[in-house]
């Protein structure tokens, strides 16, 4: 066979590589090995690996966010703090002031063991109440139409001078702000993760072309649309991003699973991770990361393409 039989033979092969996959799946316009494809499937994993903490901590934080705000809305505590000979006094006269006031439900006195776990953080177990001057607590739930706030405060004064309301106003509104800031930060996480990986997945892109830019001229040569050439590599390192994000999205779910629960952690962290239906929460960012990994290539290899000629 002639040397030009070949050369025509080596172009029709390289067309039919361009124009659909081979049996084994791969394009051969695009270098099936070397750093693009590490890069690409590496980048991939590693977002989507991110990506899994981002959303679990935007999760968790909303989920705190909601139960410090129904929780501490719905209870008030009253606060006796009074000599000895009169805190007994005292405390029972603020339980029938309670009774008696319209728009509560139910006022319980803490007993000691509650508050030596209250107290625990700070001062340790085996807290010793009874001989620490601390004041008796009261937590009230108030009925769902609510009561007046400045009224009972004012009662409380004429009959109890010890007792002190607090509705938590001064320190749950922080809270509840902090935790919805963390969500927002976590969200926009989400959001930088996702920028990041469109722009690794069109430097490699951009790279790959760049290296098959005598590939490219040929192709031109024999026919080739510049649609279907940038076909050929969007179908590759879309299927690329694809893998990398299942696998970063898996190592990533079985971290937050691995992570210890609520009760070993302390209540700061609330069981950050996944409750219930949320676990299919991350299964839609390797949806995601093929969608950005396909807009990503198929918008750097039209510019490649437009500029190699």
């Amino acid at each position: 066979m002639k040397k030009a039989d070949l050369k025509s033979l080596d172009l029709a092969a390289l067309w039919r590589g361009l124009t659909r996959p081979d049996p084994a799946g791969h394009d051969r316009v695009v270098p099936p090995t070397g750093f693009t494809a590490q890069l690409t499937v590496f980048s991939a994993g590693a977002m989507a690996f991110l990506a899994v903490f981002a959303l679990a901590l935007a999760l968790a934080t909303g989920r705190l966010a909601e139960r410090w705000s129904s929780e501490l809305a719905q209870t008030v505590t009253v606060r006796v703090s009074a000599p000895e000979d009169q805190i007994d006094r005292q405390t029972a006269t603020v339980m029938e002031v309670l009774k008696t006031t319209p728009g509560i439900a139910e006022a319980r006195q803490l007993p000691e063991p509650e508050v030596e776990k209250l107290l625990e953080p700070w001062f340790g177990p085996d807290v010793p109440v009874e001989a620490l001057p601390v004041p008796r607590l009261i937590e009230v739930t108030e009925a769902a139409e609510g009561f007046d706030a400045e009224a009972l405060r004012l009662r409380l004064q004429g009959e109890a001078p010890g007792a002190v309301l607090d509705d938590h106003t001064r320190w749950r509104q922080p809270l509840v702000s902090a935790a919805n800031r963390l969500r927002a930060l976590g969200l926009v996480s989400l959001l930088l993760i996702a920028a990041a990986s469109a722009a690794m997945i069109t430097l490699a892109a951009k790279a790959a072309m760049a290296a098959n830019g005598q590939v490219i001229r040929v192709l031109r040569l024999i026919g080739a649309r510049d649609i279907t050439i940038a076909t050929a590599f969007v179908r590759r390192f879309t299927r690329r991003a694809a893998l990398g994000a299942a696998g970063g999205t898996l190592l990533g779910m079985a971290a937050v699973w691995a992570l210890p629960p609520m009760d070993q952690a302390g209540g700061f962290l609330t069981g950050l991770g996944f409750q219930g239906w949320g676990w299919l929460w991350p299964l839609l960012i390797p949806v995601l990361a093929t969608a950005i990994g396909f807009a990503a290539t198929r918008w750097a290899a039209l510019k490649i393409l437009r500029e190699v000629r």
